[in-house]
């Protein structure tokens, strides 16, 4: 049986029904052999798949009363995702039969400092992608009502390197998805890389940055420097004032969309993710199959004490607010091959 499964694997047109030894709901052929090679077929796995978490094709409909095993996902207890609810439900989904409902509600006490708001799905740590290695993503996001419009921190998504214990500081997402003012943008966080001085003074105008250059709000202060790398079609000149200064570290090639509004309903993302540190970090972001931007240099911290791998989270996270906030999300998926995740495999940008 795990023999016939496989070759009918390797074909990817089955779905998981066919193949019982795995004992999941049925999903299309398109995520027939991810979820196989990642449960693998009456408990068989080859050597390279075992040793090698970033080769693992992972996915997640959400189609269950839990997380698929296919998927190597879970939801983080700690104390800022108390303030969190999961619920896995059938009325609001984008493809099968279900998909997830992630809420946050008020919980932080008043006066605690720095508190946030968290309900967050994490890569388990067993199968993350170790930090210098390229790795496509996938997962689709719907804003339910009402959608935050205030000026607030708000996330939907969000890329890390680990954090070990000797490490000190406080290290930003490297990759973020964000929502300020009710729009959507895209940030990459990276160490902070002094500006080139100028001949019309120090700071810049980031709404006029040259070519080559990216709108950035330098954090010298913590050793960081945030890139805004990608915004919706409302996103208008008032918006990002934190981004006053350009920087020529990260460079960002505009493809000629815009990210998708949050209203537009739901949003299928699939995001290639390459830090680099040093200068050799590569993002691209596509949004329901249309290229949104490309990132390149300096991307994500290179800092002693930070862990060998990059992980993955999604769900909402704010500081603390006094309402209620929602997020449904479907169709996880995760691979090292763009073909497993964008949905038109003709538009990936790395054959």
């Amino acid at each position: 049986m795990a023999l016939t499964c496989l070759r009918q694997a390797n074909r990817s047109l089955i779905t998981l029904r066919e193949c019982p030894a795995i004992g999941i709901p049925s999903m299309n052929a398109k995520y027939a052999l991810p979820a196989i090679l990642a449960c693998t077929c009456a408990g068989v796995v080859t050597p390279a798949l075992a040793d090698d978490p970033a080769q693992l094709v992972l996915h997640d409909g959400f189609d269950g009363k839990d997380f698929a095993p296919s998927g190597h996902l879970y939801y983080r207890e700690n104390f800022e995702q108390k303030a969190g609810t999961v619920e896995f439900q059938s009325d609001v989904k984008r493809s099968g039969t279900g998909a997830l409902k992630l809420s946050v509600k008020p919980f932080c006490p008043p006066g605690k400092a720095n508190c946030s708001e968290r309900a967050e799905i994490w890569e388990r740590t067993k199968y993350r992608v170790p930090y210098d290695q390229g790795v496509w993503y996938g997962f689709a996001v719907k804003f339910a009502d009402p959608i935050p419009s205030g000026d607030h921190r708000y996330l939907i998504a969000q890329w890390k390197r680990e954090i070990g214990p000797k490490a000190k500081g406080d290290f930003s997402p490297f990759l973020a998805l964000r929502l300020n003012n009710g729009k959507l943008f895209a940030t990459v966080e990276t160490n902070y890389v002094a500006p080139i001085a100028r001949k019309d003074g120090p700071k810049n105008d980031s709404k006029a940055c040259s070519k080559g250059e990216t709108p950035v709000w330098f954090r010298p202060d913590t050793n960081q420097m945030r890139a805004l790398v990608a915004t919706d079609g409302n996103w208008n000149a008032a918006d990002g004032e934190e981004f006053t200064d350009c920087t020529s570290a990260i460079k960002v090639i505009n493809r000629g969309n815009s990210l998708p509004t949050p209203a537009s309903g739901w949003i299928d993302f699939a995001i290639y993710s390459k830090p680099g540190p040093n200068g050799s970090g590569h993002i691209e972001i596509f949004a329901n199959n249309k290229w949104i931007s490309t990132v390149t240099g300096h991307i994500g911290h290179g800092d002693h004490g930070l862990g060998e791998n990059q992980y993955f989270k999604f769900g909402p996270y704010r500081a603390a607010d006094t309402t209620i906030w929602t997020l449904y999300y479907d169709d996880f998926r995760r691979s090292p091959r763009c073909t497993d995740v964008l949905a038109d495999p003709n538009l990936c940008p790395m054959k």
